[in-house]
């Protein structure tokens, strides 16, 4: 607990305040109830104003009963480990809880997904995110190269800091940590170059495209994880820089990774105005590249008309830019998907050397 004279953690101060309502609730012989926020897109609106998917309100409520006791009992105890490990400054990986719960007799988890939608629910619950909580992603962080410094931790505990040079790691890249919210910035460059693909990545490094184009590249290696979303809207608010996006031209790279870092999910709509990146453009792959450019594609699948057609009918982001609704109409009609490497049929440096300096002269021009 915190020490006489000591501020509270407010996060600790809502676990208290529940605990109390359910045993106020159970020595009143009530049931007692928690209300957890609905995560999906039937949930959600997207506000331009914001840049970003928010929650509409709707919420579903958890009341202990014979049929809810376990999963009741679950979110009691996880919530108690966030504070024990809020109060002694630890912290614990999705994984790391799910093995915490075999501790928990009948309320242990038979299977990691159960603890992780336990989580999800208490973050939803609180309204804060997961790190908050002293819990961090399994998932990987990106890796960053290019005109940035980031001021960091010497290490865990100390007040004292260390420059990390993202341009010196030679043929190696920095990698974004699980959590950045204590990390600083120093920077000149024009923009940051979110990039989709690690071959992508690699080649603009290995050839110090970061350099010639005075940015910052950053690898999302598919969907961004949070801390990478986190990272890119600190450091572009920070430093009041552009960020540009660069991924597949399919319905995954538009509909899924970009749309995520750029406004959110459905599903983390209570967080999203922390996790999103509104200020971000789409650079390509668009499907008007692949004309002009004279790309080689392959068919759409089944699961890729599916996608784009859901994301025209059910995504409140694409339904607002009509510009997002021609696009998706042409890659419907080609009937055809490129991939970022595709650029190597002209050949192997001519998506650096060709059609990103093309593409950098008109950032006007790009997608919403």
């Amino acid at each position: 607990m915190a020490k006489s004279g000591e501020a509270v953690s407010p996060v600790i101060s809502q676990i208290v305040d529940t605990a109390r309502a359910v045993e106020t609730k159970i020595n009143g012989l009530k049931k007692p109830e928690m209300k957890f926020p609905l995560r999906n897109l039937s949930n959600v609106r997207y506000s331009a104003k914001k840049g970003h998917f928010e929650m509409l309100g709707k919420k579903k409520e958890r009341t202990l009963a014979v049929s809810t006791v376990k999963s009741f009992a679950q979110t009691m105890r996880m919530i108690a480990l966030s504070k024990q490990m809020i109060e002694t400054d630890e912290r614990a990986s999705k994984r790391d809880a799910y093995y915490q719960t075999k501790a928990w007799a009948e309320a242990r988890c038979d299977e990691q997904p159960e603890s992780d939608a336990i989580l999800d629910d208490i973050e939803g619950l609180f309204g804060v995110n997961k790190e908050q909580l002293c819990f961090t992603p399994d998932e990987h962080g990106g890796l960053v190269a290019g005109e940035l410094v980031v001021v960091d931790r010497a290490e865990v505990g100390s007040n004292a800091t260390i420059d990390i040079d993202c341009t010196k790691f030679g043929s190696g890249a920095y990698g974004i940590p699980s959590d950045v919210e204590h990390l600083k910035f120093k920077t000149k460059a024009k923009f940051i170059l979110c990039i989709e693909t690690g071959g992508i990545f690699e080649r603009l490094n290995r050839h110090r495209f970061w350099e010639k184009a005075d940015c910052i590249l950053v690898s999302m290696a598919g969907v961004p994880t949070r801390s990478v979303r986190r990272f890119v809207r600190r450091l572009a608010d920070d430093k009041k820089i552009p960020v540009y996006v660069f991924v597949d031209c399919d319905p995954y790279g538009i509909a899924n990774i970009y749309r995520t870092l750029k406004v959110g999910s459905g599903n983390n709509a209570h967080l999203n105005e922390f996790f999103c990146v509104p200020q971000a453009r789409f650079l390509g792959v668009t499907p008007q590249d692949i004309l002009d450019y004279d790309l080689p594609t392959h068919p759409l699948k089944d699961v890729d008309i599916k996608r784009a057609k859901d994301a025209l009918k059910n995504d409140p982001f694409f339904q607002h830019y009509p510009e997002w609704a021609k696009a998706f109409e042409l890659l419907l009609k080609m009937g055809k998907r490129a991939e970022q490497q595709a650029f190597a049929a002209h050949s192997l440096n001519y998506v650096m050397d060709t059609y990103l300096p093309a593409k950098l002269k008109n950032p006007k021009s790009f997608l919403p």
